[in-house]
C-alpha cells in the first residue's frame, strides 16, 4: 500500500511534489513549536502561521520562540523548509514562463469552439485576421513556417504545423470550429500550392465532414478536384487577379474601381440571398427599390441557372429559383 502511494506521489508534477512537501513540513514544524514553547505559541495555529512566516523570511516578529529548543528549531527551518519554498516559487516561475513561449510559438491547443481557422500566413491571411478582431469568433492561425504568434492580440492563437495533419487539425480544435479559410502558399508554385490546399481539404473534411471550408486555389485545372475534395466555396486567385488588371486596362480612371469596391466591401456582406416571396414575378427596377427601402440592402444583379447577370435590364422579372446578388451590412 504504501509503495502504491509513493508511485502516485511521484507521478505527480513536480510543482504539486514540492508544494505537498512544503506544506506538510511547515504543519510539522508548526506542531512542534506549539508542544516546544506552548507559552509563545498557544494554539497549533499559531505554530503554524510561525513557521509560514519564518520559512518566507518575511519575519513579522508576532511570534517567536524564546528557549534553545525553540530557536533550534527555527534554525532548522529556515535551512529545509525554506528551501522548498524557494524551489517552489522557482519551479512556478519556470513553469509560467515555459507556458507562456510555447502558447507564443504554437505548441498549446486550443479548447474553445465556435472559432474560425484560418490556415496559412500571408498578407491575405493578415487582413483576414485584421478585420475578424472585434468579432464575436475566436481566430486559429496554423502555419508550420512561423516561429511565434505573429499577432500580438489574445482573441488569435496561433498553432504551428502543417495543417494536411490530424494532430495539427485537432489542436487547432477542428471539431468544433465554425469555419476553416485556406489561403493558398506562396512558397510554392501554383500546382504545389494547390495540390498542398487539396490535401489538407482531405484531412480537414476526414475529420470534420460538417464543417464549412473556403479554400483558395491557384490553377482552374484543379477548380474540380478541390470540389471533390470537400470546398464549399473556391476563391480562383489568379481569376480575380486578372479580373482587376483587365479593369485597370479599361477603366480611364487613375484609381481602379474594382479595387475601391473591394476596399469598401470590408465589414459589409457580398452574397447571393434567395428570392423571398414578395419579389417573385417582380422586375428587377422594383425589386432593387424594395429591398434598399425595407432592409437595406443594395441590389447589384441575379443569378438564374448558372448565369450571372450584373446589373440586368430593369424589366427582367425574377423567379422563385433566381439568387440576388446583393450588399449588405451584416
Amino acid at each position: 500500500m504504501s509503495n502504491h502511494l509513493y508511485m502516485r506521489f511521484i507521478r505527480l508534477p513536480i510543482l504539486a511534489r514540492i508544494l505537498m512537501i512544503a506544506a506538510m513540513m511547515i504543519f510539522l514544524f508548526g506542531l512542534a513549536i506549539h508542544f516546544i514553547e506552548p507559552k509563545s505559541f498557544p494554539t497549533i495555529f499559531d505554530g503554524v502561521w510561525w513557521a509560514i512566516i519564518t520559512a518566507s523570511t518575511v519575519g513579522y516578529g508576532d511570534f517567536y520562540p524564546v528557549t534553545a529548543a525553540g530557536r533550534i528549531t527555527a534554525i532548522t527551518l529556515l535551512l529545509v523548509g525554506t528551501g522548498f519554498l524557494s524551489s517552489y516559487f522557482i519551479q512556478l516561475s519556470a513553469a509560467t514562463v515555459t507556458k507562456q513561449n510555447a502558447y507564443a510559438e504554437g505548441r498549446v491547443g486550443f479548447k474553445g469552439n465556435d472559432h474560425i481557422i484560418i490556415i496559412g500566413w500571408n498578407e491575405r491571411s493578415r487582413s483576414i485576421i485584421r478585420s475578424l478582431i472585434g468579432s464575436d469568433a475566436s481566430i486559429i492561425l496554423v502555419d508550420n513556417t512561423l516561429g511565434s504568434n505573429p499577432i500580438n492580440d489574445d482573441q488569435v492563437h496561433f498553432i504551428r504545423g502543417r495543417a494536411n495533419k490530424d494532430e495539427t487539425l485537432l489542436n487547432a480544435g477542428i471539431s468544433t470550429a465554425r469555419k476553416v479559410i485556406i489561403t493558398s502558399d506562396q512558397n510554392l508554385d501554383e500546382l504545389q500550392a494547390d495540390m498542398n490546399t487539396i490535401l489538407t481539404l482531405l484531412a480537414i473534411k476526414g475529420l470534420n465532414p460538417e464543417i464549412r471550408c473556403i479554400a483558395e486555389i491557384q490553377t482552374s485545372e484543379q477548380i474540380n478536384n478541390a470540389r471533390r475534395a470537400g470546398a464549399d466555396e473556391l476563391i480562383p486567385a489568379n481569376a480575380l487577379t486578372s479580373a482587376v488588371l483587365l479593369n485597370s486596362i479599361a477603366s480611364a480612371d487613375v484609381v481602379n474601381p474594382l479595387l475601391d469596391l473591394l476596399g469598401e466591401l470590408n465589414g459589409k456582406r457580398l452574397s447571393y440571398i434567395e428570392v423571398e416571396a414578395t419579389l417573385i414575378d417582380k422586375n428587377f427596377k422594383d425589386a432593387s427599390s424594395f429591398l434598399l427601402k425595407e432592409r437595406n440592402i443594395i441590389l447589384i444583379g441575379m443569378k438564374k441557372g448558372d448565369n450571372v447577370i450584373v446589373n440586368p435590364k430593369n424589366n427582367i422579372k425574377i423567379k422563385y429559383d433566381d439568387q440576388l446578388l446583393a450588399i449588405s451590412n451584416d
